[in-house]
């Protein structure tokens, strides 16, 4: 497949075949375990603190005759500490056992819990080139409402790289006809459900992705909420297909597809 190269008036200047990351079968299947693994990674150890309700002296006697006992008094067998005592008669309250005033919690959330999962390389990297390929389906990025879909894959020459003003790069953006995007993703929506009240509230529509050779201005010059940028060799899974649903419009550099090529990257 041969794809158009623009110069940064977007202007056609060649014409290159692509790599064979772009020819992968597109599994959607793959793709979905190998963004939930990166968000597993992400996500934050979180418990109670291992002695909560277990630092009280709540042994209490079962015998009879003892001092301080509890038989005979028509009480149930729960832990309990003294809160006052006069003589052999005791002020006493549940604690230590679950379902007490003041008790520890039956199962608590422990943060030596684990929630990272793991992935095969081979998988990992399959899914990577399954992600990659998802971006040329015109009928996936239709269906993401991403525009301008007339010439894909958008492959800029390496000037590309040193854009170092927003305002460059959004008058090279309206030349191409991706202006539309940068309205599309300023929209956000209340969420459905309960998420609102978990410092979730909005719902944010996801742009294009560029994809450079190295850290470059266009870092500091891309500033559009709901785009990225990363190197080429920083690629992931969730990056190209995030919410694991594939197909996300990429631009990218020349010399980004070239070391893609050339160093057989995720193959």
């Amino acid at each position: 497949m041969k794809a158009n190269v623009l110069n940064i008036d977007a202007e056609k200047i060649s014409e290159i075949d692509l790599p064979k990351q772009f020819y992968e079968e597109i599994r959607p299947d793959l793709i979905h375990r190998a963004v939930l693994v990166i968000q597993s990674q992400a996500r934050q150890q979180y418990g109670s603190y291992p002695e909560a309700g277990k630092e009280y002296s709540a042994k209490l006697s079962r015998r009879r005759r003892d001092y301080k006992t509890s038989y005979g008094h028509g009480i149930s067998r729960v832990p309990r500490k003294t809160l006052w005592h006069r003589g052999r008669q005791f002020g006493w309250v549940g604690a230590f056992a679950p379902g007490t005033v003041g008790g520890r919690r039956a199962h608590p959330p422990k943060a030596s819990k684990i929630f990272a999962q793991k992935i095969n390389k081979k998988e990992k990297r399959k899914a990577i080139r399954s992600a990659i390929a998802a971006t040329i389906d015109k009928n996936l990025l239709i269906k993401k409402g991403f525009s301008c879909l007339d010439n894909i894959p958008i492959i800029f020459e390496d000037k590309f790289e040193n854009i170092s003003k927003t305002k460059e790069l959004t008058n090279l953006f309206k030349k191409i006809g991706i202006e539309k995007e940068i309205e599309r993703t300023k929209i956000k929506k209340i969420r459905a459900g309960k998420g609102k009240l978990r410092g979730r509230k909005y719902r944010t529509k996801k742009g294009p992705l560029i994809v450079v050779s190295k850290k470059c201005p266009l870092f500091k010059a891309l500033n559009y909420k709901g785009f990225d940028v990363c190197t080429v060799k920083s690629l992931n899974a969730e990056l190209l297909a995030p919410g694991t649903d594939p197909g996300r419009l990429v631009i990218w550099s020349l010399p980004a597809i070239q070391i893609l090529e050339k160093e057989k990257l995720f193959m």
